[in-house]
C-alpha cells in the first residue's frame, strides 16, 4: 500500500525499537501560534517501527533534528487513507500528549479539526 505524497513534506528516517532503521512521513505546520508535528505511517515503505510504537522516541528525534521542544509542539499521528477495503487503513489523526496518563494520551481528531489544520 503506497501512501500518497500529499500526506507528507519529507520522509523522516529515525531509529525505531532496538535502533532499527525506520521512516515516516513528516509535515510541520505553524497554525494559530502553534507548531504541529504530523507523522504519517508509511506502511510498506517503512522498513522498521511504526510511528505509534516509536512514540516519544520518534518525537524526541524529530525535535532534535528540527530544533523544536517537545513541550511546545502539538504532536499528531496520521494513518493515511490507502483506499483499502479494510477500515484499518482509513484516514485517522490522533493527537498524542506524551505528558498525560495512559487514559488521556491519545485523542482522535474529528474531520472538522483535520480540515481546519490544513486550510
Amino acid at each position: 500500500m503506497k501512501v500518497a505524497p500529499e500526506y507528507y513534506d519529507e520522509i523522516f528516517p529515525f531509529k525505531g525499537e532496538w535502533d532499527m532503521e525506520s521512516s515516516c512521513g513528516l509535515k510541520i505546520r505553524e497554525k494559530d501560534g502553534k507548531t504541529y508535528v504530523i507523522v504519517t505511517e508509511l506502511y510498506q515503505d517503512n522498513p522498521g517501527t511504526s510511528v505509534t510504537y516509536a512514540g516519544k522516541k520518534l518525537a524526541d528525534q524529530i525535535c532534535e533534528a528540527k530544533n523544536l521542544k517537545l513541550e511546545e509542539i502539538v504532536y499528531l499521528e496520521c494513518t493515511p487513507n490507502t483506499n483499502s477495503k479494510l477500515s484499518f487503513y482509513d484516514e485517522e489523526y490522533f493527537q498524542v500528549d506524551f505528558f498525560a496518563d495512559m487514559q488521556h494520551k491519545y485523542r482522535q481528531l474529528n474531520k472538522e479539526e483535520v480540515n481546519k489544520l490544513f486550510r
